[in-house]
């Protein structure tokens, strides 16, 4: 039997790259503008701490994890099979894999198989 699931954790991710990036540029911004005001406005510029919290929905490693979570959404997949799961390259929305007759498939460099030998392909020196 296989399953696809998806992570029971928390889920920091936001709908869109700009907007997480929008999101950690008031966040890191309200926190420093807060600490770096401190020093002319007094305590008052303390009042910015709340909003770049807010923005970053709690700390900074929470939206460093929210910004990998957003890159990696739907692009990665995770499947279970007999009690083993693996991590997948999810493939993306309308992709099409149906070899064409007219086409070959395309050739890439060969690897070589680990424990065999290669040929050289210059001499020595």
């Amino acid at each position: 039997m296989t399953t696809t699931t998806r992570s029971d954790g928390p889920d920091f991710a936001s709908p869109s790259l700009p907007r997480h990036l929008i999101r950690g540029l008031i966040g890191f911004g309200s926190l420093i503008a807060s600490l770096a005001l401190v020093a002319t406005t007094g305590p008052v510029s303390l009042l910015l701490l709340p909003v770049g919290v807010l923005a970053l929905r709690g700390c900074p490693m929470c939206w460093t994890i929210g910004l990998m979570q957003t890159i990696s959404r739907g692009r990665l997949q995770r499947s279970c099979e007999d009690g083993r799961c693996t991590l997948t390259v999810a493939e993306p929305a309308g992709a099409v894999h149906a070899l064409r007759p007219d086409r070959k498939p395309a050739a890439g460099p060969a690897v070589p198989t680990p424990g065999t030998a290669e040929p050289a392909l210059h001499g020595p020196g």
